[in-house]
């Protein structure tokens, strides 16, 4: 399947509950019909990803809403 680069990877530095953050790194892609969000830690090493619903495009602050949302889940828990 073809691969496309929606948005490079991008550094953020994500707050989580109490004061706490995150530094992450994370990008957008496009594989075959699936629109990806693919986050990794400041090691490199994956942490999620996560499939967009079906035409879902947001902007890059919307994005990283959806990331303190996935770590919150996803590590945090």
């Amino acid at each position: 399947m073809d691969r496309e680069t929606i948005l490079d990877w991008t550094d953020a530095q994500v707050v989580l509950k109490f004061d706490e953050h995150r530094n992450v790194k994370y990008q957008i892609y496009r594989e075959g019909a699936g629109l990806f969000l693919e986050m990794r830690n400041s090691e490199d090493e994956p942490i999620h990803t996560l499939e967009l619903p079906d035409g879902m495009k947001l902007d890059r602050s919307s994005y990283e809403v959806l990331l303190r949302y996935v770590l919150l889940d996803v590590v945090a828990a």
